[in-house]
């Protein structure tokens, strides 16, 4: 079975990602970055293969739970330009509100705590 390559375009570099920011992988699903501590990251992934978000919908995170990850890991992956309320980019910054909406979404509180605490 043949391997395809990565697309170098769709990469995000390390410096790239930060916490509060949102993303949408070629898998079709999103991802919001929730917290940072050194090579480590705490993130809220949705479903794969999920419909755009409309404009005025709540985080997609529901049930998801956070995931930790390395920082280089989660930039190895790829990722796609969206429409985010009538603005196309790769990534999208959350309000505070949507932020604190997605770590309840995914009960994120507990893990994000233990890694500021590491």
């Amino acid at each position: 079975m043949k391997k395809s390559k990565k697309n170098k375009n769709l990469l995000l570099k390390e410096v790239e990602i930060e916490v509060g920011d949102l993303y949408f992988t070629t898998a079709q699903q999103y991802r919001a970055v929730l917290a940072i501590k050194g090579d480590f990251l705490i993130y809220a992934p949705s479903s794969e293969n999920m419909n755009p978000l409309p404009a005025d919908s709540k985080m997609p995170f529901e049930n998801s739970p956070s995931k930790k990850c390395q920082i280089a890991t989660f930039a190895q992956k790829e990722y796609q330009a969206f429409d985010w309320h009538g603005a196309v980019a790769v990534k999208h910054k959350l309000t505070a509100s949507q932020v604190a909406e997605a770590i309840s979404q995914c009960n994120a509180k507990a893990q994000i705590a233990g890694l500021m605490a590491e």
